[in-house]
């Protein structure tokens, strides 16, 4: 199984230590063409502001949101879980906006 984990920004090194240790392949998705033949992906805490504007800057947003759309298996924590989150009720942006779900934001940078 390959699983690509976001490495932009945030706590994506305790995902791929966890899923290496169970016989995952992980692909850190880093640039625009990581993101080919995954069978899931891993949206990971850290800063959802940040991570948003470099998925924007890295032309990654679009493609990760096709997938996403697609199908692919996703698995989202703290930040990872704004991203997807349709609504987030004390922020006007919204990200991907694929889970019907509305999130509070606990904080803003570290």
């Amino acid at each position: 199984m390959k699983i690509g984990i976001l490495a932009v920004q945030g706590a994506f090194i305790e995902h791929e230590k966890m899923l290496t240790g169970l016989g995952c392949e992980c692909v850190e998705l880093r640039k625009k063409t990581d993101l080919c033949s995954l069978d899931g992906l891993i949206l990971p805490g850290g800063e959802s502001t940040v991570q948003g504007k470099l998925l924007h800057e890295l032309a990654m947003f679009d493609p990760l949101k096709e997938m996403i759309l697609g199908g692919t298996p996703v698995l989202a924590t703290c930040a990872g879980l704004i991203l997807l989150a349709e609504k987030i009720s004390n922020d006007p942006n919204v990200y991907f906006g694929t889970m019907p779900v509305t999130v509070k934001r606990n904080a803003y940078g570290r």
